[in-house]
């Protein structure tokens, strides 16, 4: 194995680990969501008993929802559950819309191609501009 695919192949090991759910996640969850949405998103938190309708399951609603779908539900809120949008930074929406599918998966069968939303979801949050070198000032002439 030459060293350009060692570096590769740690490279992506690296983009791996650091693409699951952490504990910022896991915080912001349960301040904001697990009221409702109960600890493993199955719509049985604390709260939903007496809400007038009842908490989506996430195992059975997110799988059928896009990225911008699930974002724009935590941004805008939907039904009877409130926007965040406003109490939230774009960041940490992102994180709640990576836990949603985090959780989603936990307890049911998962496509083949879920095996490996972590990893695509981690390579479009790298800033490839920055690690490329691709915003770089440039260099300033000398009087």
């Amino acid at each position: 194995m030459t060293v350009k695919h060692s570096t590769l192949l740690l490279f992506i090991c690296l983009l791996w680990i650091g693409c699951g759910r952490n504990q910022r996640m896991d915080l912001l969850y349960a301040q904001r969501c697990m009221g409702c949405h109960g600890q493993s998103g199955e719509g049985d938190g604390p709260v939903a008993a007496s809400l007038p309708v009842r908490v989506p399951d996430f195992r059975e609603t997110v799988e059928k929802k896009s990225i911008p779908q699930i974002r724009r539900a935590i941004a805008e809120g939907r039904g009877i559950m409130p926007a965040f949008g406003p109490a939230l930074s774009p960041a940490e929406i992102t994180d709640m819309v990576q836990m949603v599918r985090f959780l989603s998966r936990e307890g049911r069968n998962i496509s083949w191609w879920e095996k490996y939303d972590a990893l695509v979801v981690a390579h479009c949050n790298v800033p490839w501009e920055l690690v490329l070198g691709y915003d770089e000032p440039a260099e300033q002439k000398q009087p």
